[in-house]
């Protein structure tokens, strides 16, 4: 009877890998491995490392409770090879076997490494409701990749919010109901946390020894790092917090670091929760009339539709997809991005959010972090590695697209059918920073003026030549061509001037 080495990695911790059902417990060994080639590809958030280190530590204890053979190397054990390849050619010679079972990792390149492996099997991990295969055939039967139109098709497959074949309420999408500015009276509830046990405390100490340079600390560390607490915290957010989710999650604020999102695309990220699960209990909450339509269907459409359509967008491009870099940008990305020192309120309040909480809301990074990098034009490759170094949910399948399509439009509309770039104008609707600003959110140009509306229209004018047949600028443009002729100017100076100085 063949023995078979079973690597499973930090984001694959879920009793119902492909791997792990196809295996015997009495026969199969479970290899899990921390190494410092895996913890420094960039300069990961500290909470972010004693995330996924607590997280793994505690799941290979439950696979060993549940009779699994765990071969598990910690950072400072002595024969740690510090590689997860390494490892898995050790384990195979220390138990006289040559047979490797994984389930296809979230990382083309770790998967290629993988596939390097005389007599591997690598089985297509199914917790995602998409397949390869049904992905590559939507690509076939559409000439344009558009999330929506996909999320359709997401929604007939699995019946969410589905009624006799038609869509509940009668409408698909209730995202124009969900851009609600947080009223000033309005008080966001606390996200749930956690206490850390032994474990993650012996991993707190361990990062701060071993990572002391890394951004964040590991202070007020109060993430779940189990599957039952990653339960409680979902069924408080949609007890407590998901009726009003739809209202405001585009909603920003100095105030609250979460407002109304749930705060546990980490925990499906890592598998301590499945999708469809939770999925099942928004679904199951709005029908018995606990949440109404439009939170249920947006957070709905996060998870079967957009979650989805990015990892589907990331394997089919990669890995050419990491190269791309549609405006030719090749800035660096400001210093204050690490430690949220700029005199612009919004900025150093999303960023201080990140340094502190390995944690910003979707709108903080697309029209924030994510909007600056683009009008300044920092190399998209420097904004994935900063996205995938502070970000606690930021794993490749699910962050390379995401920061290279949607945010920085490098892919040249793959994903989205115009570049997510505004002035201040935006963020002054849609958030209170504007009036803890040393900039005037009003003026288009001058000392005072808000940097994000001399750089909006610089960029505009400056990119022209991409972006000038993209019909959903045309009025963008329109504005830009009424201005008078010595406005134009006025903003071209006060832009270059400004990126003079970074």
């Amino acid at each position: 009877m063949t023995k078979f080495i079973l690597p499973i990695f930090g984001d694959q911790l879920s009793h119902r890998l492909a791997s792990l059902r196809q295996a015997r417990r009495s026969r199969d060994i479970v290899l899990m491995v921390e190494s410092d080639s895996a913890a420094n590809r960039v300069r990961y958030h500290k909470k972010k490392l004693a995330f996924v280190i607590s997280s793994m530590r505690h799941f290979a204890n439950e696979l060993l409770d549940a009779g699994w053979d765990v071969r598990y190397l910690q950072l400072g054990d002595p024969k740690n090879t510090q590689s997860i390849t390494g490892e898995i050619y050790r384990a195979c010679s220390d138990e006289g076997t040559e047979r490797v079972c994984a389930t296809e990792p979230g990382n083309w390149s770790l998967r290629r490494r993988l596939q390097r492996i005389k007599n591997v099997d690598i089985l297509e991990d199914d917790r995602f409701l998409c397949t390869h295969a049904e992905f590559d055939k939507w690509v076939h039967d559409h000439k344009q990749l558009r999330m929506e139109y996909f999320y359709r098709e997401m929604r007939r497959k699995t019946g969410f919010l589905m009624i006799d074949g038609q869509p509940a309420g009668g409408r698909w999408n209730y995202d124009a109901d969900n851009r609600k500015r947080l009223p000033h009276e309005v008080k966001p509830p606390q996200p749930v946390t956690f206490a850390p046990d032994d474990i993650t405390k012996q991993v707190l100490a361990l990062v701060e020894s071993r990572y002391p340079d890394n951004i964040g600390s590991i202070d007020n560390f109060s993430f779940a790092t189990t599957h039952r607490q990653a339960s409680i915290a979902v069924d408080e957010f949609i007890t407590h917090v998901l009726p009003s989710f739809g209202d405001y999650q585009d909603a920003m604020t100095h105030r609250s670091t979460h407002l109304y999102h749930a705060g546990i695309s980490h925990y499906l990220n890592t598998g301590l929760l499945d999708p469809v699960v939770v999925c099942q209990k928004v679904a199951d909450a709005y029908e018995t009339g606990n949440v109404p339509l439009n939170a249920a269907e947006g957070f709905i459409r996060q998870i079967i539709g957009w979650r989805e359509f990015v990892r589907g967008i990331y394997w089919r491009n990669m890995p050419a997809y990491l190269k791309e870099n549609f405006f030719g940008h090749d800035r660096m990305l400001p210093s204050f991005y690490w430690d949220a020192k700029t005199e612009l309120a919004c900025l150093a309040s999303a960023i201080g959010d990140t340094r502190d909480n390995a944690y910003a809301h979707h709108i903080q990074r697309l029209m924030l972090t994510g909007n600056f990098a683009l009008l300044i034009g920092v190399d998209p490759r420097k904004v994935h590695e900063w996205y995938l170094s502070v970000y606690i949910d930021a794993f490749d399948w699910v962050e390379v697209p995401n920061t290279l399509g949607m945010s920085q439009f490098a892919d040249a509309g793959l994903i989205a059918s115009k570049p997510y770039l505004s002035g201040g104008n935006y963020i002054n609707r849609m958030s209170d920073y504007c009036g803890n600003c040393q900039y005037d959110v009003k003026k288009r140009y001058g000392p005072t003026a808000c940097p994000f509306n001399y750089l909006y229209w610089n960029f505009l004018d400056q990119q022209r030549s991409r972006l000038a047949n993209n019909a959903r600028l045309a009025n963008a443009y329109r504005t830009w061509d009424r201005m008078t002729d010595d406005r134009r100017p006025a903003v071209t100076r006060d832009a270059q001037a400004f990126l003079d100085k970074l």
